[in-house]
């Protein structure tokens, strides 16, 4: 993001109370062209073991299946307990930071996208998470959690980049965040190649931090990031051929900056001398730097289709 768009960003003035959690929260719903995210509750969580979500844990966290579910149930109880303004005291969870919880409802295929609501959007196949947010540093991290047959069907694709603009957006519209981050065990490539896409970079690697059951060996953890000032939902939501949603938290605010960053762009490269019209529509058809395309050219997404299923024949034979 250019100075000027960050300084659209930071428009609003600075407090200390800024960095500071509310004791209490107003969990917006947050709508989707595939899914309604609405706030979780405590009934949805035996619809997850319904789901088999923690199925196949350990390639797609790092963690065991108990140990998944144990964390799921943690963080709606924390994220409902804050919700109603309840101490943290009575939930199990050696996590101190807040969280919050929101349940995927897929949208019904044969509906108008104006009458789409959390009330005739039922099918719950997941959940996505804003976990450890932490207000002094204003960051947190995201995870999505998906029933077994929901995986590799573009929901994260539609929920992340959503649920961030929601994150990154200021108080009053969001949680006005600086960084959001996701960690991935390195052997998730699939993961890995759609944080990516969304605009996380690589920003750490922990050593052995996971233990490999299925393999017999240790696998370290990946740390990926992205920036206020790097984020661009727009961009992100275009990458997978998708569009915003007027309404959503945090997306009016996002549109000035992405409009702010697009101008200064495009006077940028007026300025600039001609270029080869291929080099510069490649250029501007990825937000992102090109060692990021070339990881990209192979993601899941793109044989989102044609590899569904020998995808899903290779995970029950591997399980």
């Amino acid at each position: 993001m250019t100075a000027s768009a960050q300084a659209v960003y930071n428009a609003k003035p600075s407090h200390e109370d800024t960095r500071h959690l509310p004791a209490s929260i107003t969990i917006p719903v947050v709508r989707g062209e595939m899914v309604i995210m609405r706030p979780s509750t405590i009934d949805d969580l035996p619809l997850m073991d319904q789901l088999d979500a923690y199925y196949h844990a350990s390639a797609v966290t790092g963690k065991d299946r108990v140990a998944e579910r144990a964390a799921l149930h943690a963080w709606v109880e924390r994220s409902v307990s804050w919700s109603k303004g309840i101490s943290d005291a009575n939930i199990r969870d050696s996590q101190f930071r807040r969280t919050i919880a929101w349940t995927l409802c897929k949208v019904p295929e044969d509906a108008v996208d104006t009458a789409v609501t959390e009330e005739n959007a039922t099918e719950v196949i997941g959940m996505v998470f804003l976990i450890d947010i932490d207000a002094w540093a204003r960051s947190a991290r995201i995870q999505v959690v998906l029933g077994r047959e929901f995986r590799g069907r573009g929901y994260s694709r539609d929920a992340m980049p959503r649920i961030m603009t929601y994150g990154f957006a200021h108080h009053g519209d969001g949680l006005n965040l600086h960084r959001i981050w996701v960690s991935v065990p390195e052997k998730n490539q699939r993961a890995i190649s759609v944080y990516q896409s969304l605009g996380f970079v690589k920003s750490g690697e922990a050593r052995d931090a996971l233990w490999d059951e299925r393999n017999g060996k240790y696998q370290n953890l990946i740390v990926m990031d992205t920036l206020e000032d790097e984020y661009d939902p727009v961009r992100s939501l275009d990458v997978f051929g998708m569009h915003y949603i007027l309404g959503n938290p945090g997306i009016e605010e996002a549109l000035k900056r992405h409009e702010q960053s697009e101008r200064e762009l495009n006077t940028q490269m007026f300025n600039q001398p001609a270029r080869n019209d291929e080099c510069r529509d490649n250029e501007e058809s990825w937000p992102y730097n090109t060692e990021e395309r070339k990881s990209s050219n192979k993601a899941w997404w793109r044989t989102l289709g044609t590899q569904r299923n020998e995808r899903r024949t290779s995970m029950m034979n591997d399980d």
